[in-house]
């Protein structure tokens, strides 16, 4: 497909001024191809809506009719849109110059692929570690392990880091906070799953898309601003819990012999979970 068309679809809960800059930056910067803009939101109290609707009124706004999560409302954002990609975009991020082009070239330019992510930096332009091995013991030790070295500023992570994100190829997920997906492969495994309200969303589906037999990719010359841990730095432990739940959703979808050890590790640390 020479010239595919895109969606972006920007799920937001009381980020008002994260969403105005990052639709501002998508007004000034935008893709070189047919596009259309989504912002579901859930139920937020800052008027998210109707300061969308008088700013950027090309831009479809959807009330989620309450707080769904973020899966549930990627896929209302979905079934509302008519596109050859979709792109899943949260609101605390920013686009610059042919960035999205680049991603959708990288993505384009192998058959064989369903999804890829950029390099996605912060506000300061530190590269962050948004793609990983297989959720799994061994992986997400790993994972933070490296994680921890890397905010400690650890040199030896700090130069690990820099060159993972250097260095592009497939990979077993990609961050859901810019996500570009063919649709067709999101409609063959039934979109997001639902069971997530919030985090591992993104995992499961480049699992899903990879049990079909296709590539999730990371694409190091595109890159996104984002300015992560603003939309749940409000919340804490009400995040972390929900970071739990949807780990301990993953395991009891992938790897079932592992999941009643967490979930007996995770209620001796506390959080509630069934």
């Amino acid at each position: 497909m020479l010239d595919p068309s895109l969606a972006i679809v920007i799920v937001s809960h009381n980020v008002r001024t994260d969403l105005e800059q990052c639709l501002r930056s998508l007004a000034a910067h935008p893709p070189a191809r047919t596009t259309t803009i989504a912002v579901v939101d859930n139920a937020s109290s800052d008027g998210t809506l109707e300061a969308v609707a008088r700013q950027w009124p090309q831009v479809q706004a959807i009330a989620a009719g309450g707080n769904l999560g973020f899966a549930r409302a990627n896929n209302l954002g979905i079934a509302a849109t008519r596109s050859d990609l979709v792109l899943l975009l949260n609101p605390d991020t920013m686009v610059e110059a042919g960035q999205i082009d680049r991603l959708v070239a990288g993505l384009t330019a192998d058959p064989g692929a369903a999804a890829a992510g950029p390099r996605l930096v912060d506000a300061a332009g530190r590269p962050e570690l948004s793609f990983g091995p297989p959720i799994s013991p061994w992986g997400e030790f790993r994972q933070r392990r490296l994680g921890v070295a890397y905010e400690r500023g650890d040199a030896a992570a700090v130069t690990a880091v820099e060159r993972l994100t250097r260095t592009g190829g497939a990979k077993a997920w990609v961050s859901g906070a810019c996500l570009l997906v063919w649709r067709s492969d999101l409609d063959a495994v039934g979109r997001l799953d639902e069971r997530y309200f919030m985090y591992t969303e993104d995992a499961d589906l480049c699992a899903s898309l990879r049990a079909r037999g296709r590539r999730v990719l990371f694409v190091p010359e595109a890159t996104v601003r984002h300015l992560r841990g603003r939309s749940t730095a409000t919340a804490p432990a009400a995040t972390e819990q929900r970071r739990r739940e949807s780990q301990l959703a993953f395991y009891r979808k992938h790897h079932p012999a592992w999941a009643p050890l967490l979930a007996w590790w995770l209620r001796r640390r506390g959080f509630d979970v069934r």
